[in-house]
Formats: C-alpha cells, structure tokens, sequence
C-alpha cells in the first residue's frame, strides 16, 4: 500500500495507480518517494557509475536505460504518466560556471526530457528539481516555462523553492522544483487557475526545533570518522580564541592574515596588500579585521604563537563564527572545514549537502573528539530509509548523496500534485 503521511489525502493518493521513469536518477531519491506514494518504474537513466551501482542494488529490478542522451527508441519504453527528473544542476549551479543551456551536453538534457515527453502522450504529471540558481535566470526560466505550457501542461509558473528544513528535517538546502500536470487532466475545483501555486499542493510543513540537527546522529560511531588531531587542535585553538576575544558579536568573518600581524601601522600593511585596488566591501572587510587585531593583540599575539596558527594551512586560518550567544562553545555547535575558513553554525540546521568534499563536523560526546557526519548520517538528512544501501567509498557516498534529491519533498510534492488530478468518479 502506498505510504501517505497525512489523512487528508490519504484517499485521493491511494487511488492513483501510475508507472514513472527516473531521468537523471542520481541514487534513486525520486524512485523511493514515488514508490511510497504507489508508483512502478519502468526505466531509470543516470550516467555516474557508482550512483548506477548504488541505485541497482537498491533497485534491483528496474531497466537501466544508461546515458539519456543516447536513449534513441524513446517509443519503446513501456508507458508511464509521471516524469521524475532531477536534470543536471552544475550548468546553472553557483558552484559550476553557470553555461546553462548552453553547457554542450549537461545544458541540453532538459530538451532530451521534452523529446521523451512527446513521444510518451500518456504522461500525466511532471516533476523536476534544480538548484534556485536556475530560477535566478529569467531567460533559462521562462524557456522552461514556455517548452512545458506548449504542450498543455498547467505548471509551477512562478518558482517554486523548498528546503528539508520545511519539512522537519534539519538541513537547509534550497532546491527549486518545477510540477506539471497535463491541463485537462486537472481538476477544476481544486486548481482553478491556470497554474499550481503552492498552496494548491497543500503540503505539510513542519518546523524543526532548536537542536533538530542533533537528533539525527548516531550513537555508537567508529573512531575513523574522527578528524586529525591537526584539525582537531586548530579548532579548539579557535575555541579558545571565541573565549579570549568578543567574536561572539561580531558580524565578519576573521582572517589571521588580515590582522597584520608584526605590522606597525596600518597604512604599511595595506599599501603591500593593494588595498586601493579593491572593492570596497573588501576593503572594509580587511580594515575590520585589522581593528579586531589592534583591539584585542595582546590576547592574540601570545595566542598565534602557541598554537602555530601561521604555519597552518589557509583555511585553517580563517575563523566564523554563526552561533551568536546562542552556543556555549564549538563543542555545541555544527561546524564545516571550507576553503572559505572554519564555520560554526547553531546545532538546530546542518549546512546543505554537496558534491564536493564539505563534510559536516560534530563534537562526538561519548569519544570525545570531533568526527565528521556517518554516511547513514548524511543519508537521514536526505530523508533515505534507514536499509536504504551505498556502494563505493564515504567520499563517494557523501557526493552521492550531495547530487540526491530529498526524499521527503520529492514525496510531498508527489503527494500534493497528484491530488490535482480530477477523479472521473467525483
């Protein structure tokens, strides 16, 4: 039976009986949430290797349609009525170079789905998920818009941004989803108007609480997810440094290399950083961080030395502090090595999973030492059955998990979507 979360639509979610493909399938995030709403999938293309692994051993008998731009007998696939696609985010990404449309290949799946939707009338329903930056760009938008409208379908017209925090699970991760439903396959009375807002989804959100992030860790975990005691003593050397100074209510990030350290004026220092060069919001960046320096060296030259804070690694010397007086210390808060520096943030959200190798960092009480987040971890803030298996290494699982959708909006979207459809015994 499908597995429906609120009563109020547990009847009209029960009554539909779909088939789906998986474009663009990752792990199989769209795949677990379609199938707790009563969903079959008759293909899943993905052209990763180790996230075809993962999805096949959890996946099993599902046909692996390999590499969607050479899917050439699109025809032949058995009939579905619902598109899940989660199509490549790095053409649009902040994180990419942003090429869109125009990425030679990753830029022009979203046309391959529009091919296979042509030549599939029986679909029903749509749902697609990309980065918000996607929905920044008003020609790559409205063009997405425009390719779905052409073919009848009523659509999220306006953006429609979503993050697991909404719904109860402590990560932020802003996603923009694009739902479509075939127009005269709608029903009148509960989606009157020309396109789906999300209020006519009526999804169930939920806050999370002020330690929510904290409620998804493991309680036995092997002493391999520990740091190095390198990063272990530059953290705690940083603790040391939010103690001896005021950072808690400063609103910049500090960056020893900024301070000026062994500098007698500030002019010197500037004039060899090229200050006059700079934007300006730099420029006051650099010139804050010089007078935290001046107020506050007699604590922090003694406190540089003893713990060899210049002979670290860039982005060990660069400290943010995102708690306020709101965390007792870093041992109470979530942090994340970037290259950007060290970042603390308040235990009740953990930062967004990525593709790139930015693991969350907690303080483990029962061994006392920092350790990175589990890979079952990581999975539970992408909303994954707890059986659900990985293959390949932790690194390989965090990305995979960095490129999944959530499993929870994928099936409260799916949920709210479906009930649109008009019921030929209403």
């Amino acid at each position: 039976m499908p597995v429906v979360i609120g009563n109020k639509l547990e009847e009209i979610a029960n009554t539909y009986d779909f088939n789906f493909i998986d474009l663009c399938a990752g792990i199989g995030g769209f795949h677990q949430a379609m199938s707790k709403l009563g969903g079959r999938c008759v293909g899943a293309s993905e052209i990763d290797a180790m996230c075809m692994e993962t999805y096949q051993k959890n996946f099993n008998d599902v046909p692996m349609l390999g590499d969607l731009t050479e899917i050439n007998d699109v025809e032949d696939i058995e009939d579905f009525q619902v598109i899940c696609a989660g199509f490549p985010c790095q053409p649009f990404s902040k994180a990419g170079k942003q090429q869109g449309f125009a990425d030679e290949k990753r830029g022009k799946l979203f046309f391959k789905i529009m091919d296979i939707l042509d030549n599939h009338p029986e679909v029903e329903f749509i749902l697609m998920e990309n980065v918000r930056n996607l929905s920044d760009r008003k020609d790559y938008w409205e063009t997405i818009v425009k390719e779905l409208k052409d073919r009848d379908f009523v659509i999220t017209e306006d953006p429609l941004i979503l993050s697991p925090s909404d719904f109860g699970v402590p990560q932020i991760r802003e996603r923009v989803f694009i739902l479509g439903i075939k127009k005269d396959l709608k029903n009148e009375n509960l989606l009157p108007n020309s396109k789906i807002t999300e209020d006519d989804l009526d999804l169930e959100k939920k806050k999370c609480d002020a330690e929510a992030a904290l409620g998804i860790l493991e309680d036995d975990v092997d002493s391999s997810y520990c740091i190095t005691e390198d990063r272990e003593e530059a953290l705690l050397a940083w603790d040391e440094f939010r103690a001896g100074t005021n950072i808690r209510v400063i609103g910049f990030p500090i960056w020893i290399s900024h301070f000026g350290v062994g500098e007698d004026s500030d002019k010197k220092h500037f004039e060899k950083m090229g200050l006059d060069d700079m934007p300006k919001w730099k420029q006051n960046f650099l010139k804050k961080n010089r007078h935290f320096y001046q107020l506050h060296r007699e604590f922090i030259d003694p406190w540089i030395e003893k713990y060899h804070m210049l002979d670290r690694i860039k982005l060990l010397q660069k400290f943010e502090w995102n708690c306020g007086e709101d965390v007792a210390d870093i041992k109470h808060g979530l942090i994340q090595i970037r290259q950007s520096g060290v970042r603390v943030k308040r235990p009740n959200f953990f930062p967004a999973l990525v593709a790139m190798p930015n693991t969350p960092i907690v303080w483990d009480k029962k061994m006392e030492h920092f350790r990175e987040i589990t890979p079952r971890e990581a999975a539970r803030l992408q909303s994954f059955d707890e059986e659900f298996e990985f293959t390949g290494s932790n690194n390989q699982t965090y990305k995979q998990l960095g490129n999944a959708i959530n499993v929870e909006i994928a099936k409260q979207l799916g949920q709210g979507l479906f009930r649109l459809r008009r019921r030929d015994d209403a």
